[in-house]
């Protein structure tokens, strides 16, 4: 059965916020989804996604840090390269590779049916999510050194990477970076139900003490790796995160070195990659108290601590619930400046950047009744939700809900 109709429609703009995007409820395999995106930068550097089927829930966040490029790339090639892997699983006597399975297939031209085997057959693990993180970065250090010559600033771009995944009850969350995932979970104190927060992700930041002290042992003759500077610890002086997708100036020496790039920026000295792309990875079985998952970029995490964010998810109806931690946030970075949100709301994109960062908010729930009514999507049904690429210039081929319905 191969994908053939496609249905299009758009989030919302979030209500007197123009550079706010949202979608209220979706459902998914176990549960519903709520997404909002806030635009801070001059150009959305926040990308996301969500796919659903039957039986599974793929989330994507990506935070990019010195232009787009990155986490759009990764927006368009991560799932599909994940999702062909799953397939070559499903396909063990055919002499095909990855390369071959993805100039056939796209995110939207999937076999469902074949996506759904793989998974039920417990094809998803953590190797496969590595080697699809892996796929990604080469091929965007590929797209680097073809575009380098012409935009050697390309060599400086970088994103960071969430990954959460949900099939036959089981959670992976993968992680390169600083945007963060964290789980609210039922318990009982004096007979009363309440929420606790447990985050799932490890944050990928040279101000952490751990992560610093990692950075180091792998450099251990080099004093300067790691940088305290204009307030906050860098590497080289010049980035918090230690792991991201692209980055490669920071990573292969053959960028670096290239006259074109040090034209466009200062040598960097190096005598060892200062980054990796090698994801943290969690696998957790889910349980019955398991009441939601929050991913989220860190322009969240900036505004609201971890146990904030879940009480607000578990205080409050589900629609629109991403919306509402967001706008939480965006109070809280007024409040920093003496300001109102209906004062921040009105400042332009990229002058906004220096009240708070773009910020990207998933929230999904978790019922464990999947079999039940409750479960909206169809049996044979396949979905997938991309946030706006730039929401100043949010335009259908931008923002797009996908319902993919297999035909005999």
């Amino acid at each position: 059965m191969m994908l053939r109709s496609c249905y299009r429609c758009l989030g919302r703009r979030g209500g007197g916020d123009g550079l706010m995007w949202h979608t209220d409820l979706k459902p998914h395999a176990s549960g519903d989804y709520s997404i909002a995106v806030v635009q801070a930068n001059s150009s959305l550097e926040d990308q996301s996604q969500v796919f659903t089927s039957p039986s599974a829930t793929y989330v994507g966040v990506y935070d990019g840090h010195g232009g787009p490029e990155a986490s759009r790339f990764v927006n368009r090639h991560l799932f599909p390269y994940l999702h062909s892997m799953l397939l070559a699983l499903s396909l063990p006597l055919l002499s095909i590779g990855i390369t071959e399975i993805l100039s056939v297939f796209s995110l939207s031209k999937l076999c469902a049916s074949t996506v759904e085997f793989a998974t039920e057959q417990g094809g998803l693990s953590a190797d496969v999510i590595k080697k699809a993180f892996h796929a990604t970065e080469e091929a965007f250090c590929l797209l680097v050194k073809r575009a380098l010559p012409v935009q050697p600033q390309i060599a400086s771009v970088g994103s960071c990477c969430l990954v959460g995944a949900i099939s036959n009850d089981v959670l992976y969350v993968a992680n390169l970076g600083d945007s963060r995932a964290v789980l609210g979970r039922k318990i009982f104190e004096d007979s009363k139900s309440k929420v606790a927060a447990e985050r799932l992700s490890t944050d990928h930041n040279v101000g952490d003490e751990d992560v610093r002290k990692e950075v180091e042992a792998l450099h251990p003759d080099d004093a300067h790796i790691v940088v305290y500077t204009r307030g906050v610890w860098r590497i080289k002086g010049i980035i918090q995160v230690s792991r991201s997708i692209g980055d490669v100036y920071l990573k292969k020496p053959e960028f670096y070195r290239d006259p074109v790039f040090q034209q466009f920026g200062n040598p960097i000295p190096l005598k060892r990659p200062a980054m990796t792309a090698e994801p943290s990875i969690l696998i957790r079985k889910i349980r019955p108290h398991d009441l939601f998952l929050i991913f989220a970029s860190d322009g969240l995490w900036e505004q609201l601590s971890d146990e904030a964010a879940v009480e607000i998810v578990f205080k409050n109806p589900r629609a629109g619930i991403a919306k509402r931690l967001v706008r939480a946030a965006l109070q809280e970075a007024a409040k920093k400046r003496e300001m109102r949100y209906n004062d921040i709301k009105k400042i332009e994109k990229g002058i906004r950047r220096h009240f708070h960062d773009d910020i990207t908010v998933v929230v999904i729930y978790l019922d464990h009744h999947k079999s039940s009514s409750h479960g909206r999507v169809k049996h044979n049904a396949v979905g997938c939700i991309n946030a706006p690429t730039d929401i100043y210039s949010l335009s259908a081929d931008e923002a797009e809900d996908v319902m993919l319905h297999p035909v005999p």
